[in-house]
């Protein structure tokens, strides 16, 4: 098989490149990033904590996706530079290096193509994520614990920040389920992919006869509302408790029954918010819960009517996506993509940005055939 021509690839990086740069239309996101630059100096604007950070995170995030676009545009140059360089010189060193920059800038573009893919309604929002603990009793407990920390870590790894709003402790060891938002815009269209049922094989650590156990964890993620999101809630319909919160073992976290625990009668969702020390806090934060779980549900039904009149059935995401095996041998694999990895504890880390990029393209790729049938 013949090599592949520097030169050729560099024209095709150049014209992907320059795709990426007109899907985010840099010129707006400049004048996007200028305007909140100035709501940011406006000394006033810190009158109202929660519209101040919320400036401030997508001026952080739009200076960043800015100075990565610009930043690969000038790595890529720089590349073609080298191979001039290496060419006059007839230096192989020279050409080597200009090979292992110019791989290591087709990954960079191809990570950045898969956030000019995320175009869905809400795509660009935050994203609310609940973790529940499914079948296979402590192990499971314990198993949606460890997804938990899992995103966190991947947050963490993106600078993205978070706040819990519920956590539900097991009795024995684990989470029964957990509530947090990932606060970084297009969180939702960068996680919606996740979910789904996730699938844990391993030697049980609380099996005192060491043997393998399966255990799953369903992952939820809804996009976070917003002032311009409508959705009626009739407070008749709603079942509200209030009880103390707590942490692992039972003990308590809170003196006061702070914590609040809100149940929609008809479609049988309970969200429940137990951070703040402030009751009122907790029920507001659990009716932003409980509004973005309506809307998501008003958006699927949406989509399955549409369906329907075009005669189509809906495909769910919503059930098992990927195993993680620790026993017999070590893999986590994603059953919709193919996508393997042989080292779980680095994925448990919070290592999963190749199975997000390669869901995102799955995900565009069975909407563009949907909208095409």
């Amino acid at each position: 098989m013949a090599a592949i021509d520097p030169q050729d690839q560099l024209k095709e990086l150049d014209a992907t490149l320059s795709g990426i740069e007109q899907v985010l239309d840099i010129p707006a996101m400049e004048r996007d990033i200028a305007g909140l630059r100035e709501q940011s100096a406006d000394p006033e604007l810190w009158n109202d904590q929660e519209r101040a950070q919320a400036v401030t995170r997508k001026l952080s995030h739009l200076e960043a996706e800015h100075n990565r676009v610009t930043a690969l545009r000038q790595r890529l140059e720089d590349v073609v530079t080298l191979y001039e360089l290496a060419g006059e010189m007839d230096d192989a060193d020279t050409r080597e290096e200009a090979d292992g920059e110019l791989a290591s800038v087709q990954k960079a573009v191809q990570q950045l193509e898969v956030r000019t893919l995320m175009s869905g309604e809400y795509d660009a929002r935050e994203a609310l994520v609940t973790i529940n603990a499914q079948a296979g009793g402590v192990d499971a407990a314990d198993w949606a614990q460890q997804l938990q920390r899992m995103y966190m870590r991947w947050a963490e790894r993106h600078n993205y920040p978070t706040e819990v709003y519920e956590t539900s402790y097991a009795e024995e060891a684990g989470i029964k389920s957990t509530t947090f938002v990932v606060k970084a815009p297009y969180a939702y269209g960068t996680l919606r992919g996740e979910h789904g049922t996730h699938r844990l094989v391993r030697i049980s650590p609380f099996d005192n006869q060491g043997r393998r156990q399966t255990s799953f964890a369903g992952l939820d993620v809804v996009p976070v509302v917003e002032q311009s999101d409508h959705v009626d809630i009739d407070e008749s319909e709603l079942r509200i408790d209030v009880y103390r919160s707590s942490g692992p073992g039972g003990q308590g976290v809170n003196t006061t029954d702070s914590a609040v625990r809100i149940t929609h009668i008809p479609s049988g969702i309970v969200v429940s918010c137990q951070n703040e020390r402030s009751q009122l806090q907790n029920k507001a934060t659990a009716m932003n819960v409980l509004q973005a779980k309506l809307l998501e549900r008003k958006r699927q039904e949406e989509a399955e009517k549409m369906a329907s009149l075009r005669g189509e059935g809906t495909s769910s995401w919503g059930t098992q996506i990927r195993n993680y095996v620790l026993h017999p041998y070590q893999i986590v694999k994603d059953l919709r993509t193919g996508v393997e990895v042989g080292n779980p504890t680095a994925v448990l880390d919070g290592d999963i940005d190749e199975f997000i990029e390669a869901e995102i393209r799955w995900m565009r790729q069975q909407e563009s055939e949907a909208t095409a049938s």
